[in-house]
């Protein structure tokens, strides 16, 4: 059994030292950023007050310090963006992996009430939010934290009272510029991220349909639809950019209050003779460079803002329970075995559930051949994601072997199981890629062998570069009958004693899904073939022929 996959936590715990070093370089560009503010300010005053002509003046040591900081704040922050680039993009990766491991076990019936444009924003919109979460956020604050932590401290040291306004002018922009960036906000930030995947959606599907809308002559209110969305989206940045401009007005009127009275104190205290002037103006500098730094207060806190409604949104997916779990000690399925329904019954859950399936029994033996037919609506479809282990009967058994497929784990089942969905993919790559998703050992001879069983080979060897010709996104250098081929010569290449294959003559003239169903028999010989076809079957395909009525199951005479 696979291990489970990792809790957010540990995602965020594995990157902890390069994290925590980003931060510590962060707080030493700070720092040195500070101190060589207040040492500048000290020595220049020092040297204007003695006029380069007292004997004994210093002039060296307070040079060679403005340079060592100078060095250390180059390459503090060179440091510091490096690290922390490294880690938000190790970061980003490790987050994708964990919102993919996630996400799978729900798909693909878990997803089918996702949008395609929502999923795509929460992995790469509401990821590249949550990456930042410590860089760009914590990281910023806490550094701020520390380096406000160390100027108070050093300021309290030389003048009690200039430390003590320094603490107060501290909090005031740790508490009111995040309030001015959170008052009135609500859930802006879902609300924007909301829009940008309903942007990201009707974009999609516009492309998607982009043939259909001309057909249509919908292009015109398609594009009204998306500047709607656009400016939906826009009016909820520009909320979010007025809260920030707000923060940043706040930061500039406390800032112009408090170096005044900074100024004032430090005069008091000179006079007073608490300080000498040199002293007095690094203090002075040492505040102007520390409010110079608050000023990313609000820009930090947005964006921790953004990081948590992003990862709430992450969350809703990845928390989600999965349809079907693996017991904890699963029973091994044997090589090969009878897939036996025993009296299943499945109703979709909802409000109103809706029984789909009722009492269907079903016997599928080594070798043996079946079809099932119905009508849409019929419970096809269900049957198949019992079959698939994507959902489990209300009531009845679905057994392989003589074991129930609830003892056994999903892989293990999935294992024994060759499927070919009714919109089976064909993947942009070349043709040897697209087959070798089937068994990724096979060798030529093999490759040629399926595709001739499949009535494929001639046109690939028509192609240029033959197994190595590309195929484009979707298959769109393939008819549609010839993607269906390749689809299916990839199911039959996967070694499995289990076939189970949906519409696989899709797309395909009447005389040739003959003959391919006829091949098919042939291919399947040994392993035991379930086939879902509305088209009629020619004689001596399959063993069993079987009809979905209103969820019951009805064996008529084979063809």
């Amino acid at each position: 059994m696979s291990a489970p996959a990792a809790t957010l936590a540990q995602v965020f715990r594995r990157h902890a030292l390069p994290i925590a070093l980003a931060v510590l370089l962060l707080f030493a560009t700070l720092a040195a950023g500070t101190g060589l503010l207040a040492l500048a300010g000290h020595f220049l005053t020092a040297a204007a007050l003695a006029g380069g002509l007292v004997a004994g003046f210093n002039f060296f040591a307070p040079s060679a310090g403005i340079r060592a900081l100078t060095f250390a704040r180059i390459v503090s922050r060179y440091g510091e963006k490096l690290f922390g680039h490294d880690v938000t993009l190790r970061l980003a990766r490790d987050l994708r992996l964990w919102f993919f491991a996630r996400a799978l076990p729900l798909a693909p019936l878990g997803l089918g009430r996702e949008r395609i444009g929502d999923l795509l924003s929460r992995l790469v919109a509401d990821i590249d939010a949550a990456d930042g979460l410590l860089v760009r956020a914590l990281g910023p604050l806490s550094a701020l934290l520390a380096l406000a932590v160390a100027v108070v401290a050093a300021s309290a040291a030389v003048v009690p009272a200039v430390g003590a306004w320094m603490a107060l002018v501290s909090l005031a922009l740790g508490g009111l510029v995040p309030l001015a960036t959170t008052l009135g906000a609500g859930d802006a930030e879902r609300r924007r991220s909301e829009a940008r995947a309903a942007l990201r959606q009707s974009l999609q599907e516009s492309l998607e349909g982009a043939a259909d809308l001309v057909a249509l002559a919908a292009v015109d209110a398609r594009m009204d639809a998306i500047d709607a969305h656009a400016q939906t989206l826009a009016h909820r940045e520009r909320g979010l950019q007025r809260r920030l401009s707000a923060a940043s007005l706040l930061h500039a009127a406390i800032v112009a209050l408090a170096l005044p009275a900074l100024l004032w104190l430090l005069l008091r205290a000179h006079h007073a003779g608490e300080v000498s002037t040199p002293a007095a103006a690094a203090l002075l500098f040492a505040g102007i460079a520390l409010f110079e730094a608050a000023a990313g207060i609000g820009l930090a806190w947005q964006s921790l803002r953004a990081a948590r409604a992003s990862l709430q949104r992450l969350r809703a997916i990845a928390d989600a329970a999965p349809p079907v779990r693996d017991p904890p000690a699963p029973v091994a399925l044997p090589a090969v075995g009878e897939l036996r329904l025993e009296s299943v019954d499945f109703a979709w859950g909802g409000a109103a559930p809706r029984k789909v399936l009722d009492g269907v029994d079903l016997v599928l033996a080594p070798g043996q051949r079946v079809a099932i037919a119905g009508d849409s609506g019929a419970g096809k479809s269900s049957l198949i994601a019992l079959l698939l282990r994507l959902r489990d009967p209300d009531a009845g058994r679905v057994r392989y072997g003589g074991v129930d497929l609830r003892q056994a784990a999903q892989a293990d089942w999935h294992r024994h199981i060759a499927w070919l969905p009714q919109d089976a993919p064909v993947f942009a790559g070349s043709v040897r890629e697209n087959l070798r998703m089937g068994d990724p050992d096979a060798d030529d001879t093999r490759l040629w062998d399926v595709l001739a069983r499949v009535r494929l080979d001639t046109a690939v060897r028509a192609l240029p570069g033959r197994l190595d010709a590309w195929i484009g996104e979707s298959g769109s250098s393939l008819s549609g009958g010839q993607s269906r081929r390749l689809a299916l010569a990839r199911a039959l290449l996967r070694d499995a004693p289990v076939l189970l294959l949906d519409e696989p003559t899709e797309g395909l003239d009447t005389d040739a899904a003959h003959a391919l169903l006829r091949d098919l028999a042939d291919t399947c010989a040994g392993r035991s073939l379930l086939l879902i076809s509305h088209d009629a079957l020619p004689g001596g395909v399959v063993h069993a022929y079987y009809r979905l009525v209103e969820g019951r199951l009805h064996r008529l005479s084979a063809p």
